[in-house]
């Protein structure tokens, strides 16, 4: 009887880890249009993210929208950042949950124990870490392949009580769209929906786009 294959969780989380998109070492950042939406307040300025990646916003006096959209401009960019697998996991292990449809899922152990990911089709399709003392747990349904590595299109977020392992913020639902601006493969987020329930259970849409985008030298 053949014995079954044994599953590398290392090696597969390895492979989705570098295939995710990621700007190359010489992205200088870029700057454009900047737009909110929410119900009919619409908040138009410009924007500014250099290399240290730290946004600045102008011609918005709300300093609430301004918070909104540097952040969503900064959570975006820390994930184009090439960093190396072995720099980043080397103190960890990937231990094998359990496999499905899904796709393969797996709990670190190590320098980052009690994480979890999984795997399907060299993307990470679920990540839960503690960040801060606080558990995020994500879901991307929807992959764009960028040809260079893939950008998470569509997918949920929601922060979890670490101690409690119970929800102690809404779920987010993000459906973000990107175009590419140079002939250096150089893909930016265009658009981003945020979607949530708010406390009298009724639906909230949230919209920023980003227009008129050019790279900085």
């Amino acid at each position: 009887m053949e014995k079954p294959k044994e599953i590398n969780c290392k090696e597969i989380f390895r492979k989705a880890y570098e295939n995710r998109y990621t700007w190359g070492k010489d992205f200088n950042g870029y700057q454009g249009k900047c737009t909110f939406i929410n119900k009919n307040n619409i908040h138009e300025g410009r924007f500014l993210l250099g290399r240290d990646f730290k946004p600045n916003i102008q011609k918005i006096d709300d300093e609430n929208i301004v918070k909104s959209i540097a952040s969503q401009l900064f959570e975006v960019s820390i994930h184009r950042v090439r960093r190396d697998f072995q720099t980043v996991h080397s103190e960890n292990n990937f231990n094998l949950i359990k496999s499905s449809e899904s796709g393969i899922e797996m709990k670190v152990s190590g320098k980052n124990d009690g994480d979890k990911y999984r795997v399907k089709d060299f993307g990470i399709n679920m990540v839960y870490r503690k960040i801060h003392g606080t558990i995020i747990e994500i879901f991307v349904e929807e992959f764009l392949n960028t040809g260079n590595g893939l950008l998470s299109k569509k997918y949920t977020s929601q922060q979890i009580d670490s101690i409690t392992l119970k929800p102690n913020s809404q779920k987010l639902e993000y459906i973000d769209e990107f175009i590419n601006i140079s002939s250096n493969d150089d893909w930016i987020l265009n658009s981003r929906i945020i979607k949530y329930l708010n406390e009298n259970k009724e639906e909230e849409v949230q919209k920023f786009v980003f227009e008129e985008l050019l790279l900085l030298n």
